[in-house]
């Protein structure tokens, strides 16, 4: 039977020659991923089913990257709770509060292979499937399950195969096409569906680009982002990881198979406006709101060529006096890939303030929230009401390099006319 990327890896992951769309399975885990946030209720969980030891600890990755360093009497408290059950546990592939992102560390550090079932507890879980494996954030109590026994049952999603075509304009990047798609799906456009991305378009994208894509399927519904692993995803994974792999793809006659075609000529710019992701505008139509706070960083644009995109229209300038702006690299190699290339004291020279590798303001939970009032324009993924700080507050979603232009002038603003 013709299968999707999808289905094949879980297929593979169940034991079976075949599934098909809403069949349920029980998968084997590749690997399993929790942070400092759902760690402990996930520690809490597995210990009230009466498990003692994980199933596999080469298997598990623990890190810390919410709440870093610990903002709170309770952050220290969790951080304490994991950092015992990782020891007892034998858990090797830990990151303390110094190595950064979850969504980064993965992929960075080669625990994400093509053809792996991932999942974490974490909703953005789903950015891993850029290198061509079935990513997907689960709960705490189900990974109190997957700690325990190393499976986990699935329904088998449905495929939206989203067919990438185009040549973009100067200053549009994969942050504004997968918003441009949010916006014409809705937030629950596709809802546990695994959205493949494909076509030219995502075959000229670089790897932190495609984990761009991935990373905001959620934000649409999506089970998880996915694309085939090419010659650029083989040579990405050979370089940080020794795992073996499997490379699949999706037969064009698969059952499951839908495909939407997106043609990206012409398109500017997007902004996500208050309060949802899907309530996505061309910047043209917002340019000029004006700006409490920038925020560059997060999983979803918080890596080494979003810096660059913003250190090129930062260079010799200063941003305006009325806002305020944070720079948080996504992990420790990309702040010191920065600080080498000099990006760092362009973007202190500006004026900004540049933070440890960390979530930061994305979850408003940390550093950098939002009073009464106060408005953020922000490169990560999400913008519900209250999710930077004060339900008074609003925030609008933007590429990197939207967000530097903007800082310059304290208004949203198209990087052209820096």
């Amino acid at each position: 039977m013709s299968m999707t990327i999808s289905e094949k890896i879980l297929a593979k992951a169940a034991g079976k020659k075949e599934v098909q769309a809403g069949e349920i399975i029980m998968a084997n885990i590749d690997v399993a991923m929790m942070h400092d946030l759902t760690g402990p209720l996930a520690i809490e969980a597995f210990k009230k089913i009466g498990s003692e030891r994980v199933w596999d600890p080469s298997r598990i990755v623990v890190l810390f990257d919410h709440q870093v360093p610990a903002d709170s009497i309770e952050a220290a408290e969790n951080h304490i709770i994991m950092r015992k059950f990782v020891k007892e546990q034998g858990i090797e592939d830990f990151y303390d509060v110094r190595e950064g992102i979850c969504h980064q560390i993965l992929p960075e550090k080669g625990h994400v292979v093509p053809g792996d079932v991932i999942v974490g507890t974490d909703s953005h879980t789903c950015t891993h499937g850029a290198l061509g494996a079935f990513a997907t954030g689960i709960g705490s109590t189900d990974m109190a399950m997957v700690l325990a026994t190393g499976k986990l049952w699935f329904k088998v999603p449905e495929t939206i195969r989203f067919k990438i075509e185009g040549q973009p304009k100067d200053h549009v990047y994969a942050k504004d096409i997968i918003l441009y798609i949010i916006g014409k799906m809705g937030i629950d456009g596709a809802t546990y569906k695994a959205c493949e991305f494909t076509g030219t378009t995502v075959k000229n994208m670089n790897i932190s680009e495609r984990l761009v894509l991935c990373n905001m399927a959620i934000e649409m519904g999506g089970k998880t982002g996915i694309i085939e692993a090419d010659e650029k995803t083989i040579k990405y994974v050979k370089k940080r990881s020794k795992k073996p792999y499997n490379i699949m793809k999706t037969d064009p006659d698969a059952p499951s198979l839908e495909t939407i075609q997106i043609n990206v000529e012409g398109l500017e710019p997007q902004i996500a406006c208050p309060h949802n992701v899907d309530n996505v505008k061309p910047i043209s139509e917002v340019e000029g709101t004006e700006i409490d706070q920038i925020f560059i960083g997060s999983c979803t644009n918080g890596r080494i060529e979003d810096l660059r995109d913003a250190a090129k229209i930062l260079k010799g300038k200063e941003i305006s006096k009325k806002v305020r702006m944070l720079v948080i690299p996504a992990s420790r190699e990309v702040y010191a890939k920065a600080l080498n290339e000099g990006l760092i004291k362009i973007f202190i020279d500006a004026g900004a303030l540049v933070c440890n590798p960390c979530c930061g303001p994305c979850l408003g939970g940390h550093i950098g929230l939002l009073g009464p009032g106060e408005v953020s324009l922000s490169t990560s993924n999400r913008n519900f009401k209250g999710r930077q700080g004060s339900p008074e507050s609003e925030v609008y979603l933007s590429s990197a390099a939207v967000a530097a232009a903007s800082a310059i002038k304290g208004k949203i603003t198209h990087p052209k006319n820096i």
